[in-house]
Protein backbone atom coordinates (compact mmCIF):
# COMPACT_ATOMS: atom_id res chain seq x y z
CA UNK A 1 0.00 0.00 0.00
CA UNK A 2 1.62 3.57 -0.99
CA UNK A 3 1.77 5.37 2.10
CA UNK A 4 2.60 9.30 1.66
CA UNK A 5 3.86 11.38 4.74
CA UNK A 6 2.36 14.64 4.74
CA UNK A 7 3.94 17.92 6.96
CA UNK A 8 1.81 20.78 7.78
CA UNK A 9 1.59 23.41 10.21
CA UNK A 10 -0.47 21.95 11.92
CA UNK A 11 0.47 18.36 12.36
CA UNK A 12 2.27 15.16 10.59
CA UNK A 13 -0.55 13.07 9.03
CA UNK A 14 0.11 9.68 7.33
CA UNK A 15 -2.32 9.57 4.43
CA UNK A 16 -3.34 6.71 2.53
CA UNK A 17 -4.99 7.52 -1.30
CA UNK A 18 -7.83 6.18 -2.77
CA UNK A 19 -6.70 2.74 -3.91
CA UNK A 20 -8.81 0.53 -6.23
CA UNK A 21 -10.19 -2.57 -4.77
CA UNK A 22 -10.03 -6.57 -5.73
CA UNK A 23 -12.29 -7.34 -8.33
CA UNK A 24 -12.63 -10.29 -10.56
CA UNK A 25 -10.19 -10.38 -13.52
CA UNK A 26 -10.39 -13.53 -15.69
CA UNK A 27 -7.10 -14.01 -17.44
CA UNK A 28 -6.46 -13.78 -21.46
CA UNK A 29 -7.85 -16.62 -22.90
CA UNK A 30 -9.97 -17.44 -20.33
CA UNK A 31 -13.91 -18.28 -21.15
CA UNK A 32 -16.43 -17.60 -18.82
CA UNK A 33 -18.72 -20.26 -17.85
CA UNK A 34 -22.37 -19.47 -18.73
CA UNK A 35 -23.42 -20.43 -15.17
CA UNK A 36 -21.69 -17.68 -12.75
CA UNK A 37 -22.33 -20.09 -9.53
CA UNK A 38 -20.22 -21.12 -6.49
CA UNK A 39 -20.61 -23.77 -3.62
CA UNK A 40 -19.44 -23.70 -0.83
CA UNK A 41 -19.26 -27.07 2.02
CA UNK A 42 -19.95 -25.75 5.75
CA UNK A 43 -19.61 -28.00 8.52
CA UNK A 44 -22.04 -26.59 10.93
CA UNK A 45 -25.11 -24.59 10.94
CA UNK A 46 -24.69 -20.92 11.03
CA UNK A 47 -25.80 -19.73 14.74
CA UNK A 48 -26.09 -16.13 13.50
CA UNK A 49 -26.08 -13.42 10.31
CA UNK A 50 -25.47 -10.81 12.46
CA UNK A 51 -22.04 -9.28 12.51
CA UNK A 52 -22.31 -8.23 16.00
CA UNK A 53 -23.04 -11.43 17.30
CA UNK A 54 -20.78 -14.04 15.08
CA UNK A 55 -18.24 -15.56 16.60
CA UNK A 56 -17.39 -18.25 14.48
CA UNK A 57 -15.20 -18.20 11.24
CA UNK A 58 -17.96 -20.26 8.81
CA UNK A 59 -20.24 -17.67 9.89
CA UNK A 60 -17.45 -15.40 9.36
CA UNK A 61 -17.20 -16.91 5.40
CA UNK A 62 -20.90 -15.87 4.54
CA UNK A 63 -20.82 -12.01 6.60
CA UNK A 64 -17.72 -11.16 4.45
CA UNK A 65 -20.39 -11.95 0.87
CA UNK A 66 -23.05 -9.80 3.01
CA UNK A 67 -21.50 -6.96 4.18
CA UNK A 68 -18.30 -4.61 3.94
CA UNK A 69 -15.38 -3.49 6.44
CA UNK A 70 -14.24 -0.42 6.37
CA UNK A 71 -11.07 -2.34 4.97
CA UNK A 72 -10.13 -5.40 3.08
CA UNK A 73 -7.97 -7.44 2.25
CA UNK A 74 -5.80 -8.92 -1.41
CA UNK A 75 -5.19 -11.86 -2.18
CA UNK A 76 -2.34 -12.45 -0.01
CA UNK A 77 -3.91 -10.77 2.76
CA UNK A 78 -2.63 -7.28 2.74
CA UNK A 79 -4.93 -4.44 3.50
CA UNK A 80 -7.00 -2.48 0.91
CA UNK A 81 -9.85 -0.27 1.12
CA UNK A 82 -13.01 -1.58 1.64
CA UNK A 83 -15.42 0.60 2.87
CA UNK A 84 -13.11 3.17 3.01
CA UNK A 85 -11.96 4.62 0.21
CA UNK A 86 -9.01 6.44 1.46
CA UNK A 87 -8.26 7.58 5.73
CA UNK A 88 -5.61 9.58 7.51
CA UNK A 89 -3.76 9.27 10.87
CA UNK A 90 -2.65 11.74 13.14
CA UNK A 91 0.87 12.03 14.04
CA UNK A 92 0.48 10.51 17.74
CA UNK A 93 -1.72 7.50 15.67
CA UNK A 94 -4.57 7.74 17.99
CA UNK A 95 -7.02 9.76 15.54
CA UNK A 96 -7.94 7.81 12.16
CA UNK A 97 -10.18 9.62 9.77
CA UNK A 98 -12.14 7.67 7.40
CA UNK A 99 -13.61 8.92 3.75
CA UNK A 100 -16.23 5.98 2.97
CA UNK A 101 -17.45 5.78 -0.50
CA UNK A 102 -20.21 6.57 -2.06
CA UNK A 103 -22.12 2.68 -0.79
CA UNK A 104 -25.43 1.68 -0.81
CA UNK A 105 -27.65 -1.04 1.22
CA UNK A 106 -29.23 -3.40 -0.39
CA UNK A 107 -32.39 -1.49 -0.43
CA UNK A 108 -30.66 1.48 -1.86
CA UNK A 109 -30.07 3.94 1.06
CA UNK A 110 -27.10 4.79 1.51
CA UNK A 111 -24.32 3.61 3.50
CA UNK A 112 -23.30 6.63 6.34
CA UNK A 113 -20.76 7.05 9.09
CA UNK A 114 -23.95 7.07 11.25
CA UNK A 115 -23.84 3.27 9.91
CA UNK A 116 -20.77 2.40 11.62
CA UNK A 117 -21.34 4.55 14.53
CA UNK A 118 -24.22 2.66 15.37
CA UNK A 119 -22.67 -0.62 14.75
CA UNK A 120 -19.84 -0.36 16.57
CA UNK A 121 -21.33 1.02 19.62
CA UNK A 122 -23.99 -2.07 19.20
CA UNK A 123 -20.46 -4.30 19.35
CA UNK A 124 -19.95 -2.50 22.87
CA UNK A 125 -22.88 -2.15 24.47
CA UNK A 126 -23.76 -5.03 27.19
CA UNK A 127 -27.30 -4.58 26.15
CA UNK A 128 -26.35 -6.80 23.00
CA UNK A 129 -24.52 -9.21 24.51
CA UNK A 130 -22.07 -9.72 22.11
CA UNK A 131 -19.56 -12.38 22.74
CA UNK A 132 -17.10 -10.10 20.57
CA UNK A 133 -17.35 -6.90 22.90
CA UNK A 134 -14.28 -7.30 23.98
CA UNK A 135 -13.02 -6.97 19.98
CA UNK A 136 -13.78 -3.56 20.55
CA UNK A 137 -11.58 -3.47 23.62
CA UNK A 138 -8.55 -5.15 21.79
CA UNK A 139 -9.07 -2.49 18.82
CA UNK A 140 -7.66 0.17 22.00
CA UNK A 141 -11.40 2.18 20.88
CA UNK A 142 -11.34 4.96 23.30
CA UNK A 143 -13.50 4.49 26.40
CA UNK A 144 -14.69 0.59 24.55
CA UNK A 145 -13.54 -0.66 28.53
CA UNK A 146 -16.07 1.29 30.46
CA UNK A 147 -18.45 0.71 27.48
CA UNK A 148 -18.39 -3.08 27.69
CA UNK A 149 -18.21 -2.77 31.32
CA UNK A 150 -20.98 -0.56 31.46
CA UNK A 151 -19.90 1.82 33.54
CA UNK A 152 -20.35 4.83 30.52
CA UNK A 153 -23.24 4.55 27.90
CA UNK A 154 -22.70 3.34 24.37
CA UNK A 155 -22.47 7.03 23.06
CA UNK A 156 -18.82 7.59 24.83
CA UNK A 157 -17.16 5.07 22.40
CA UNK A 158 -14.47 6.64 20.55
CA UNK A 159 -16.10 6.69 17.17
CA UNK A 160 -18.36 9.75 15.73
CA UNK A 161 -19.70 10.60 12.29
CA UNK A 162 -18.12 14.06 11.11
CA UNK A 163 -20.17 14.06 8.39
CA UNK A 164 -22.23 11.27 6.23
CA UNK A 165 -19.57 9.94 4.57
CA UNK A 166 -16.50 10.91 7.37
CA UNK A 167 -15.74 9.09 10.00
CA UNK A 168 -13.32 9.58 12.86
CA UNK A 169 -12.10 7.26 15.71
CA UNK A 170 -10.11 7.62 18.58
CA UNK A 171 -8.03 5.14 20.12
CA UNK A 172 -6.46 5.18 23.48
CA UNK A 173 -3.27 4.57 22.19
CA UNK A 174 -1.43 3.73 18.83
CA UNK A 175 -2.02 0.26 17.46
CA UNK A 176 -0.07 -0.59 14.26
CA UNK A 177 -2.60 -3.69 13.35
CA UNK A 178 -5.83 -1.24 13.42
CA UNK A 179 -6.11 -1.12 10.24
CA UNK A 180 -6.31 -5.15 9.77
CA UNK A 181 -8.66 -5.76 12.49
CA UNK A 182 -11.10 -3.60 10.68
CA UNK A 183 -11.57 -6.87 8.06
CA UNK A 184 -13.01 -8.67 11.15
CA UNK A 185 -16.79 -8.91 10.96
CA UNK A 186 -17.62 -7.52 14.75
CA UNK A 187 -16.38 -3.85 13.04
CA UNK A 188 -18.56 -4.19 10.24
CA UNK A 189 -21.35 -1.24 9.26
CA UNK A 190 -25.41 -2.65 9.78
CA UNK A 191 -28.10 -0.44 8.79
CA UNK A 192 -28.82 1.50 11.95
CA UNK A 193 -33.18 1.68 10.73
CA UNK A 194 -33.33 -1.95 9.68
CA UNK A 195 -31.79 -3.13 12.90
CA UNK A 196 -34.04 -1.17 15.11
CA UNK A 197 -37.18 -1.46 13.11
CA UNK A 198 -36.95 -5.76 13.13
CA UNK A 199 -34.93 -6.48 16.31
CA UNK A 200 -33.52 -9.65 16.35
CA UNK A 201 -35.38 -11.13 13.01
CA UNK A 202 -33.77 -8.38 10.97
CA UNK A 203 -31.41 -11.11 9.51
CA UNK A 204 -33.47 -13.62 8.45
CA UNK A 205 -34.53 -13.56 4.47
CA UNK A 206 -36.34 -10.80 3.05
CA UNK A 207 -35.18 -8.60 5.93
CA UNK A 208 -31.67 -8.57 5.98
CA UNK A 209 -29.85 -5.49 4.59
CA UNK A 210 -26.46 -5.57 4.12
CA UNK A 211 -23.66 -3.73 1.70
CA UNK A 212 -21.57 -6.78 0.63
CA UNK A 213 -21.59 -8.06 -3.16
CA UNK A 214 -24.07 -10.24 -2.26
CA UNK A 215 -27.97 -10.23 -0.87
CA UNK A 216 -29.43 -13.23 1.18
CA UNK A 217 -32.13 -15.22 -0.70
CA UNK A 218 -32.85 -17.80 1.85
CA UNK A 219 -31.65 -19.93 4.92
CA UNK A 220 -32.66 -23.15 5.71
CA UNK A 221 -30.53 -23.60 8.83
CA UNK A 222 -28.27 -26.70 9.20
CA UNK A 223 -29.12 -27.22 5.44
CA UNK A 224 -27.93 -24.27 3.00
CA UNK A 225 -28.08 -20.87 2.60
CA UNK A 226 -28.12 -19.13 -1.34
CA UNK A 227 -27.21 -15.70 -1.83
CA UNK A 228 -27.32 -13.75 -4.86
CA UNK A 229 -25.17 -11.15 -6.67
CA UNK A 230 -26.35 -7.08 -5.26
CA UNK A 231 -27.00 -5.00 -7.86
CA UNK A 232 -26.60 -2.01 -5.22
CA UNK A 233 -22.84 -3.18 -4.22
CA UNK A 234 -20.65 -0.09 -5.29
CA UNK A 235 -18.63 -2.59 -7.20
CA UNK A 236 -21.49 -5.08 -8.89
CA UNK A 237 -19.76 -4.18 -12.46
CA UNK A 238 -17.33 -6.28 -11.52
CA UNK A 239 -18.60 -8.49 -9.45
CA UNK A 240 -18.99 -12.10 -11.85
CA UNK A 241 -20.36 -14.52 -9.81
CA UNK A 242 -24.11 -14.21 -9.92
CA UNK A 243 -25.04 -17.23 -7.28
CA UNK A 244 -23.90 -18.52 -3.88
CA UNK A 245 -24.53 -21.68 -1.96
CA UNK A 246 -23.66 -22.66 1.37
CA UNK A 247 -24.47 -25.89 1.79
CA UNK A 248 -24.03 -27.88 5.35
CA UNK A 249 -22.72 -31.26 5.39
CA UNK A 250 -21.80 -32.61 8.74
CA UNK A 251 -19.67 -35.56 7.57
CA UNK A 252 -16.48 -34.49 5.40
CA UNK A 253 -16.53 -37.54 4.15
CA UNK A 254 -20.26 -37.32 2.92
CA UNK A 255 -18.97 -33.78 1.30
CA UNK A 256 -16.08 -35.25 -0.55
CA UNK A 257 -18.53 -37.33 -1.93
CA UNK A 258 -20.84 -34.83 -3.02
CA UNK A 259 -17.46 -32.37 -4.46
CA UNK A 260 -16.74 -35.77 -6.67
CA UNK A 261 -20.66 -35.74 -7.75
CA UNK A 262 -20.05 -31.94 -8.93
CA UNK A 263 -22.03 -30.66 -6.27
CA UNK A 264 -20.15 -28.67 -3.79
CA UNK A 265 -16.90 -26.12 -5.65
CA UNK A 266 -15.23 -26.41 -2.64
CA UNK A 267 -14.73 -28.78 0.55
CA UNK A 268 -11.97 -29.33 3.25
CA UNK A 269 -10.33 -33.02 2.83
CA UNK A 270 -10.91 -35.64 5.21
CA UNK A 271 -7.89 -36.66 7.94
CA UNK A 272 -5.40 -38.57 6.21
CA UNK A 273 -6.70 -38.48 2.47
CA UNK A 274 -4.73 -35.86 1.31
CA UNK A 275 -1.76 -38.03 -0.69
CA UNK A 276 -3.90 -39.93 -2.24
CA UNK A 277 -6.54 -37.28 -3.43
CA UNK A 278 -3.64 -35.14 -4.59
CA UNK A 279 -2.70 -38.13 -6.68
CA UNK A 280 -5.77 -38.80 -8.51
CA UNK A 281 -7.30 -35.38 -8.28
CA UNK A 282 -3.67 -32.29 -8.92
CA UNK A 283 -5.37 -29.62 -9.61
CA UNK A 284 -8.31 -29.90 -7.07
CA UNK A 285 -6.55 -31.15 -3.93
CA UNK A 286 -4.66 -27.84 -2.71
CA UNK A 287 -2.45 -26.94 0.67
CA UNK A 288 -2.24 -23.56 1.94
CA UNK A 289 -1.70 -22.13 5.51
CA UNK A 290 -4.72 -21.64 7.42
CA UNK A 291 -4.27 -19.00 10.45
CA UNK A 292 -5.85 -21.45 13.21
CA UNK A 293 -4.66 -24.07 15.37
CA UNK A 294 -6.53 -27.00 17.03
CA UNK A 295 -6.29 -27.11 20.76
CA UNK A 296 -7.90 -28.56 24.07
CA UNK A 297 -8.96 -26.41 25.90
CA UNK A 298 -8.86 -27.06 29.98
CA UNK A 299 -11.13 -25.70 32.37
CA UNK A 300 -9.50 -23.68 34.91
CA UNK A 301 -13.00 -22.35 36.44
CA UNK A 302 -14.48 -22.86 39.34
CA UNK A 303 -16.52 -25.44 37.90
CA UNK A 304 -13.50 -27.25 36.85
CA UNK A 305 -12.01 -30.61 37.73
CA UNK A 306 -9.71 -29.47 41.13
CA UNK A 307 -7.12 -32.24 39.31
CA UNK A 308 -7.11 -29.35 36.31
CA UNK A 309 -5.74 -26.38 39.25
CA UNK A 310 -2.37 -28.45 39.30
CA UNK A 311 -0.04 -27.21 36.67
CA UNK A 312 1.99 -30.41 36.82
CA UNK A 313 -0.95 -32.13 35.42
CA UNK A 314 -1.85 -29.86 33.04
CA UNK A 315 1.73 -29.84 31.98
CA UNK A 316 1.57 -33.86 31.85
CA UNK A 317 -1.95 -33.68 29.15
CA UNK A 318 0.25 -31.27 26.59
CA UNK A 319 3.56 -33.80 26.87
CA UNK A 320 1.32 -36.90 26.85
CA UNK A 321 -0.23 -35.72 23.29
CA UNK A 322 1.38 -36.94 20.21
CA UNK A 323 1.28 -34.77 18.08
CA UNK A 324 3.61 -36.15 15.55
CA UNK A 325 1.16 -39.33 15.11
CA UNK A 326 -1.73 -36.53 14.55
CA UNK A 327 0.04 -34.78 12.13
CA UNK A 328 1.41 -37.53 10.11
CA UNK A 329 -0.74 -40.46 10.53
CA UNK A 330 -4.27 -38.80 10.99
CA UNK A 331 -4.13 -35.62 9.26
CA UNK A 332 -1.56 -35.83 6.54
CA UNK A 333 -2.54 -32.51 4.73
CA UNK A 334 0.41 -30.52 5.91
CA UNK A 335 -0.67 -29.48 9.26
CA UNK A 336 2.19 -28.87 11.93
CA UNK A 337 2.27 -29.83 15.22
CA UNK A 338 1.54 -26.77 17.50
CA UNK A 339 3.83 -26.48 20.15
CA UNK A 340 2.65 -22.45 20.33
CA UNK A 341 -0.73 -21.29 20.41
CA UNK A 342 -0.10 -18.16 17.51
CA UNK A 343 0.79 -19.97 14.36
CA UNK A 344 3.82 -19.66 12.68
CA UNK A 345 2.54 -17.72 9.82
CA UNK A 346 1.57 -15.18 11.39
CA UNK A 347 2.93 -11.90 10.37
CA UNK A 348 5.87 -10.50 12.81
CA UNK A 349 5.88 -13.81 14.57
CA UNK A 350 9.00 -14.94 15.94
CA UNK A 351 8.81 -18.64 17.37
CA UNK A 352 10.37 -19.20 20.66
CA UNK A 353 12.85 -22.41 21.98
CA UNK A 354 10.68 -24.80 23.85
CA UNK A 355 12.64 -27.68 25.49
CA UNK A 356 9.68 -29.96 25.36
CA UNK A 357 9.38 -29.81 21.74
CA UNK A 358 12.83 -31.07 21.16
CA UNK A 359 12.75 -33.64 23.14
CA UNK A 360 11.42 -37.45 22.08
CA UNK A 361 7.88 -38.22 22.07
CA UNK A 362 9.28 -41.43 24.71
CA UNK A 363 10.73 -38.92 26.96
CA UNK A 364 8.00 -36.67 26.93
CA UNK A 365 5.68 -39.58 27.65
CA UNK A 366 8.23 -40.65 30.37
CA UNK A 367 8.23 -37.20 31.81
CA UNK A 368 4.39 -36.47 31.78
CA UNK A 369 3.95 -39.94 34.11
CA UNK A 370 6.81 -38.45 36.63
CA UNK A 371 4.23 -34.97 36.78
CA UNK A 372 1.68 -37.09 37.55
CA UNK A 373 3.26 -39.73 39.98
CA UNK A 374 4.02 -36.02 41.72
CA UNK A 375 0.84 -34.95 41.53
CA UNK A 376 -0.64 -37.88 43.12
CA UNK A 377 -2.30 -39.63 40.60
CA UNK A 378 -1.11 -43.27 39.56
CA UNK A 379 -2.16 -47.06 38.77
CA UNK A 380 -3.59 -46.68 42.52
CA UNK A 381 -5.61 -43.30 42.04
CA UNK A 382 -5.78 -42.77 37.96
CA UNK A 383 -6.99 -39.65 36.75
CA UNK A 384 -10.11 -39.59 35.19
CA UNK A 385 -11.52 -36.66 32.84
CA UNK A 386 -13.73 -35.85 30.02
CA UNK A 387 -13.00 -34.31 26.41
CA UNK A 388 -15.90 -32.79 24.68
CA UNK A 389 -15.70 -32.16 21.14
CA UNK A 390 -18.22 -31.48 18.02
CA UNK A 391 -19.53 -33.42 15.27
CA UNK A 392 -17.05 -34.40 12.81
CA UNK A 393 -15.41 -37.31 11.87
CA UNK A 394 -11.49 -35.41 12.18
CA UNK A 395 -12.63 -34.89 15.45
CA UNK A 396 -13.21 -37.85 16.48
CA UNK A 397 -10.27 -39.22 15.37
CA UNK A 398 -7.98 -37.27 16.89
CA UNK A 399 -10.18 -37.54 20.58
CA UNK A 400 -10.02 -41.53 20.04
CA UNK A 401 -5.99 -41.00 19.68
CA UNK A 402 -5.97 -38.85 22.42
CA UNK A 403 -7.68 -40.97 24.55
CA UNK A 404 -5.20 -44.07 23.92
CA UNK A 405 -2.07 -41.31 24.34
CA UNK A 406 -3.25 -40.44 27.66
CA UNK A 407 -4.24 -43.95 28.81
CA UNK A 408 -0.32 -45.13 27.78
CA UNK A 409 0.19 -42.27 31.41
CA UNK A 410 -2.66 -44.01 33.50
CA UNK A 411 -5.49 -41.42 32.23
CA UNK A 412 -8.71 -42.31 31.69
CA UNK A 413 -10.56 -39.88 29.39
CA UNK A 414 -14.08 -40.02 28.56
CA UNK A 415 -15.21 -38.90 24.89
CA UNK A 416 -18.41 -36.61 24.39
CA UNK A 417 -19.05 -35.68 21.21
CA UNK A 418 -22.00 -33.24 21.10
CA UNK A 419 -23.11 -30.73 18.11
CA UNK A 420 -22.04 -27.18 17.42
CA UNK A 421 -24.32 -25.20 19.27
CA UNK A 422 -24.22 -27.28 21.98
CA UNK A 423 -20.58 -27.51 22.11
CA UNK A 424 -20.07 -23.65 21.95
CA UNK A 425 -23.02 -22.92 24.53
CA UNK A 426 -20.97 -25.93 27.33
CA UNK A 427 -17.97 -23.79 26.88
CA UNK A 428 -19.10 -20.64 27.13
CA UNK A 429 -20.99 -22.05 30.61
CA UNK A 430 -17.43 -23.66 31.47
CA UNK A 431 -19.66 -27.27 31.24
CA UNK A 432 -16.25 -29.17 30.13
CA UNK A 433 -13.20 -30.85 31.87
CA UNK A 434 -11.07 -30.44 28.50
CA UNK A 435 -13.02 -29.01 25.11
CA UNK A 436 -11.49 -29.65 21.82
CA UNK A 437 -11.61 -25.78 20.52
CA UNK A 438 -9.27 -24.22 17.45
CA UNK A 439 -8.55 -19.90 17.58
CA UNK A 440 -8.77 -18.82 13.76
CA UNK A 441 -7.09 -15.47 13.51
CA UNK A 442 -9.40 -12.19 13.63
CA UNK A 443 -6.36 -10.18 11.53
CA UNK A 444 -2.83 -10.98 10.66
CA UNK A 445 -1.12 -10.46 13.75
CA UNK A 446 0.22 -12.22 16.83
CA UNK A 447 -1.97 -10.96 19.43
CA UNK A 448 -5.10 -11.85 18.02
CA UNK A 449 -4.13 -15.39 18.96
CA UNK A 450 -2.49 -14.46 22.73
CA UNK A 451 -5.27 -12.09 23.87
CA UNK A 452 -7.38 -15.15 23.51
CA UNK A 453 -6.07 -16.26 26.95
CA UNK A 454 -6.35 -12.59 28.68
CA UNK A 455 -8.03 -12.60 31.82
CA UNK A 456 -10.66 -10.73 29.76
CA UNK A 457 -10.43 -12.63 26.59
CA UNK A 458 -12.77 -14.90 25.07
CA UNK A 459 -10.95 -17.37 27.29
CA UNK A 460 -13.88 -20.30 28.30
CA UNK A 461 -10.79 -22.13 30.43
CA UNK A 462 -11.11 -19.02 32.44
CA UNK A 463 -6.88 -18.94 32.69
CA UNK A 464 -5.85 -16.00 34.69
CA UNK A 465 -2.24 -14.97 34.90
CA UNK A 466 -0.99 -11.59 35.28
CA UNK A 467 2.21 -11.79 33.99
CA UNK A 468 0.58 -12.79 31.02
CA UNK A 469 -1.99 -10.09 30.92
CA UNK A 470 1.00 -7.46 31.58
CA UNK A 471 3.46 -8.96 28.60
CA UNK A 472 0.31 -8.56 26.16
CA UNK A 473 -0.44 -4.64 27.69
CA UNK A 474 3.48 -4.03 26.95
CA UNK A 475 3.34 -5.42 23.56
CA UNK A 476 0.73 -2.39 22.85
CA UNK A 477 2.98 0.30 22.42
CA UNK A 478 6.59 -1.14 22.40
CA UNK A 479 8.88 -0.99 19.76
CA UNK A 480 9.25 -4.84 19.07
CA UNK A 481 6.25 -6.69 20.53
CA UNK A 482 7.66 -10.00 19.30
CA UNK A 483 10.10 -10.20 22.68
CA UNK A 484 6.75 -9.51 24.73
CA UNK A 485 4.81 -12.33 22.27
CA UNK A 486 7.72 -14.65 23.39
CA UNK A 487 7.49 -13.98 26.83
CA UNK A 488 3.37 -14.51 26.92
CA UNK A 489 4.01 -17.58 24.44
CA UNK A 490 6.76 -19.18 27.38
CA UNK A 491 4.09 -18.37 30.14
CA UNK A 492 1.30 -20.53 28.06
CA UNK A 493 3.92 -23.46 27.58
CA UNK A 494 4.61 -23.33 31.57
CA UNK A 495 1.06 -22.75 32.70
CA UNK A 496 -0.68 -25.20 30.03
CA UNK A 497 -4.45 -23.33 29.91
CA UNK A 498 -4.57 -25.74 26.68
CA UNK A 499 -3.07 -28.75 25.12
CA UNK A 500 -1.93 -27.57 21.44
CA UNK A 501 -2.42 -30.00 19.26
CA UNK A 502 -1.49 -28.68 15.80
CA UNK A 503 -1.60 -25.36 13.48
CA UNK A 504 -3.83 -25.65 10.72
CA UNK A 505 -3.13 -26.13 6.76
CA UNK A 506 -6.31 -25.77 4.42
CA UNK A 507 -6.39 -28.92 2.81
CA UNK A 508 -9.28 -28.72 0.35
CA UNK A 509 -10.94 -29.81 -2.49
CA UNK A 510 -11.58 -26.60 -4.67
CA UNK A 511 -12.91 -26.85 -8.07
CA UNK A 512 -9.98 -25.99 -10.56
CA UNK A 513 -13.05 -24.02 -12.80
CA UNK A 514 -13.40 -21.35 -9.94
CA UNK A 515 -10.37 -18.57 -10.48
CA UNK A 516 -9.22 -15.89 -7.80
CA UNK A 517 -8.92 -18.23 -5.06
CA UNK A 518 -6.59 -16.20 -2.36
CA UNK A 519 -4.41 -19.41 -1.57
CA UNK A 520 -1.44 -17.23 -0.39
CA UNK A 521 -3.62 -15.46 2.31
CA UNK A 522 -3.15 -17.20 6.10
CA UNK A 523 -6.09 -16.01 7.00
CA UNK A 524 -7.87 -17.84 4.68
CA UNK A 525 -10.47 -14.79 4.09
CA UNK A 526 -12.11 -14.41 0.84
CA UNK A 527 -14.53 -12.63 -0.89
CA UNK A 528 -16.94 -14.07 -3.96
CA UNK A 529 -16.70 -10.76 -5.86
CA UNK A 530 -13.07 -11.97 -6.67
CA UNK A 531 -13.89 -15.56 -7.84
CA UNK A 532 -15.24 -16.31 -11.17
CA UNK A 533 -15.98 -19.77 -12.92
CA UNK A 534 -14.41 -20.28 -16.32
CA UNK A 535 -15.67 -23.51 -18.71
CA UNK A 536 -14.07 -26.64 -18.89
Amino acid sequence: MTKLFLTTALAAILAVPTLPALAATPAPGEKLAAQQSYNYWLLDAIKTLDPQKNTDREGSDVINQLFEGLTSQDAKGAIIPGLAESWTVSDDKKVYTFKLRDAKWSNGDPVTANDVVFAWRRLADPATASEYAWFAELANIANASEVVKGDQPADQLGVKAVDDRTLEVTLTQGTPYFLKMLTNASLFPVPQKVVEAEGDNWTQPGKLVGNGAFTLVSHDLGVQLTLKKSDTYWDAANTILTDLKFTTVSDVNAALTRFQAGELDYTEIPGGQYPRLEKEYPDAATVSPKACTYAYILNLSDKGPEALKDKRVRQALALGMQRDIVVNNILQGGQKPAWTWTHWAMDGFAEPENQWAAMSQEDRTAKAKELLAEAGYGPDKPLALSLQYNTSEDHKKIAVAAQQFYKQLGVNVTLNNVEWKVHTDKMQNQDFDMARYAWCADYNEPSTFLDYFRSTGKNEGKFNNADYDAALDHAKTAENPAEDYKKAEAILADEVPGVFVYNYASVAMRNPAIKGVPLENPMNDWYAKDFYRVEQ
